[in-house]
C-alpha cells in the first residue's frame, strides 16, 4: 500500500519523465524536418530555417488561448456564473476547500446539464476557474463534491492549464513544421539545387518525410498521456487536501456510471473534465491500443490506487 505522497513522488517522476522525452522528440524531429525543408528548397539549411516562422505562429495562438481560454471555454460549454443565493452549496464547498489549502478563491460556474462532471481551467491560480454542471451538483453529497472540486484546485495548483498548453504549442510547432513541408513536396515548391551534398541530402530527406508524417501522431499521443498523468496526480491531490479517498471514489463511481453524455462537450474540452463527457464504452480487445487516444485513465485504475490509499 502506498500512502498519498509515495503516489504523488511517483506521479511527478513519471510527469517529468514523459515531459523530457516530449522535449527531446520535439527538437529532433524539428530538426530533421527543417534540415529537409532546406534541402528540398535548394539551400543550405541551418538546421531550423523554419522554427522562428512556425514559434510565431504557435506564440500567437498559444498567446490568444493562454489568456482568452478561459472564456472562450465557458462560452462554448454555455456556463453561468454561480452565485451564493443559487448555488450555496458549491461555493461553500468551494470556499472551505480553498481556505484549507490555502488558494485563491475561483470564479465559479454552472452547466445546465443533467450529466455529472467538472473541470477546472484559467492560467494561473489568481485567474482559475472551477465548473461543474447542474447534474453534479444535483447527484453529489457535500463530502463527493469535496473530493471532485479538491480535484480540480489541485489541477489549479500544480499548473496543469499552463503545462497543457506549453505542449499544446510543441505540438504545435511540430505540426505546423511537418505541414508545410509535406505541402510544398505535393505542390511541387522544391528546386533542388545542387549544393555539393546530395546523398546527405537524400538522407535528410528520407527521415523528414518520416518525422513530418509521424511527429503530429507521436506528438499527439505524448500529449494525451501527459494529460491522463495529470489526472492521477489530481486524484491524489485531492486526497491530500480533504484525507478522504473514499468520498472521491465515490464520486467517480456516481459519474462514471451515469449513462448521459454531455451535450455542450466537444473533443476541444474533454480532456479538461474529471472523467470523459462522452461516456464511451470499454474498447474490448483493442483496449491497450484505443487506450493510447483516452484524454483520461481509465476509472477503475484510478479507483483502483485511491483505494491504495485508504
Amino acid at each position: 500500500m502506498k500512502n498519498i505522497y509515495q503516489v504523488q513522488s511517483a506521479n511527478k517522476w513519471k510527469s517529468a519523465i514523459i515531459v523530457a522525452l516530449f522535449v527531446v522528440f520535439v527538437f529532433v524531429a524539428t530538426y530533421f524536418i527543417s534540415m529537409a525543408f532546406g534541402y528540398y528548397e535548394g539551400y543550405q539549411p541551418d538546421g531550423f530555417g523554419l522554427v522562428g516562422i512556425a514559434l510565431i505562429v504557435s506564440g500567437i495562438s498559444s498567446f490568444i488561448s493562454y489568456y482568452y481560454s478561459d472564456k472562450i471555454i465557458l462560452g462554448i460549454s454555455g456556463a453561468r456564473r454561480a452565485t451564493p443565493a443559487e448555488d450555496k452549496l458549491f461555493t461553500q464547498v468551494v470556499e472551505n476547500l480553498c481556505i484549507g489549502a490555502g488558494l485563491p478563491q475561483p470564479i465559479l460556474y454552472v452547466i445546465d446539464d443533467p450529466s455529472p462532471n467538472a473541470f477546472a481551467t484559467g492560467r494561473d491560480p489568481k485567474h482559475a476557474v472551477i465548473c461543474a454542471t447542474s447534474g453534479l451538483l444535483a447527484k453529489l453529497n457535500r463530502s463527493e463534491m469535496e473530493g471532485v472540486f479538491a480535484h480540480e484546485l489541485t489541477h489549479v495548483k500544480n499548473y496543469d492549464t499552463r503545462l497543457m498548453a506549453v505542449v499544446a504549442v510543441m505540438v504545435g510547432l511540430v505540426a505546423l513544421l511537418g505541414d508545410w513541408f509535406l505541402r510544398s513536396m505535393w505542390f511541387g515548391g522544391g528546386r533542388r539545387r545542387g549544393n555539393g551534398d546530395g546523398e546527405a541530402g537524400s538522407i535528410f530527406l528520407i527521415i523528414g518525410i518520416v518525422f513530418a508524417i509521424l511527429s503530429p501522431i507521436v506528438g499527439t499521443l505524448i500529449q494525451l498521456a501527459i494529460s491522463r498523468r495529470r489526472e492521477f496526480m489530481a486524484d491524489a491531490g485531492s486526497v491530500e487536501i480533504t484525507r478522504q479517498p473514499e468520498d472521491l471514489i465515490s464520486a467517480l463511481e456516481k459519474i462514471s456510471a451515469d449513462p448521459l453524455p454531455m451535450r455542450n462537450a466537444n473533443k476541444a474540452t474533454a480532456h479538461l473534465y474529471i472523467e470523459n463527457p462522452f461516456k464511451k464504452d470499454g474498447h474490448g480487445k483493442v483496449a491497450w491500443f484505443a487506450g493510447l487516444f483516452d484524454t483520461h485513465p481509465p476509472i477503475k485504475e484510478r479507483i483502483k490506487i485511491l483505494q491504495n490509499m485508504i
